[in-house]
């Protein structure tokens, strides 16, 4: 797909194997977007399934994301799964809740402090106990994914604020600018467990 796109501009269209989402400030600028796309595809002999497009939308489900001008933001049933989710009784449902929340880890600040002593179940020399602070990392996961914010589009002709932090268990990072009222936004929020000789 990207080599039939080659020669555009990345600015009017992201690409995701056969996903594709053109899109403009303005109708006249989508349109236009839209019909290079489409003759992008046709000289290299692509078809496009008509059922399967969406045209001139101001939101999209994309890779299990709402996209819209104003930013980013997470699939509202992807989020009810996490918000549904049961206590886990072992390993392997831990890391399947895990595996399904770090999709999102982007959209919570802090994740891998938050989720630290969820991560700890999973490793192999970790006895498994399940307790207070077991409980209360996954309420406050659960809790942290079903209010996310709103990630911002990044600027690329604006600055960018970096804010970072560590403890004893993780590093985090907040990464946003300055939109065009004058207010930081969030682009993205990234975090990590410190591994043992980085304690």
């Amino acid at each position: 797909m990207e080599n039939a796109l080659r020669g555009l501009t990345f600015k009017g269209y992201l690409v995701y194997l056969d996903d594709i989402i053109v899109y403009g400030r303005t109708e006249e600028e989508h349109l236009e977007r839209l019909a290079k796309v489409l003759h992008s595809l046709q000289s290299v002999g692509l078809k496009i399934r008509p059922e399967k497009c969406q045209l001139m939308r101001r939101s999209v489900r994309y890779l299990s994301h709402v996209v819209t001008q104003h930013g980013i933001g997470t699939d509202p049933e992807k989020i009810a799964a996490v918000h549904r989710w049961p206590r886990p009784r072992c390993v392997k449902e831990v890391q399947q809740f895990m595996g399904l929340a770090s999709y999102y880890r982007r959209f919570v600040k802090n994740f891998a402090s938050i989720g630290g002593p969820l991560h700890k179940l999973t490793k192999k020399v970790q006895r498994w106990i399940w307790g207070p602070k077991q409980e209360a990392a996954l309420t406050k996961l659960k809790s942290a994914l079903s209010s996310p914010p709103i990630l911002s589009h990044p600027h690329f002709d604006r600055p960018c604020l970096l804010d970072v932090d560590a403890s004893e268990d993780a590093l985090g990072a907040v990464l946003s600018q300055v939109n065009s009222q004058g207010l930081p936004v969030v682009v993205a929020y990234a975090s990590r467990s410190l591994s043992q000789p980085e304690k």
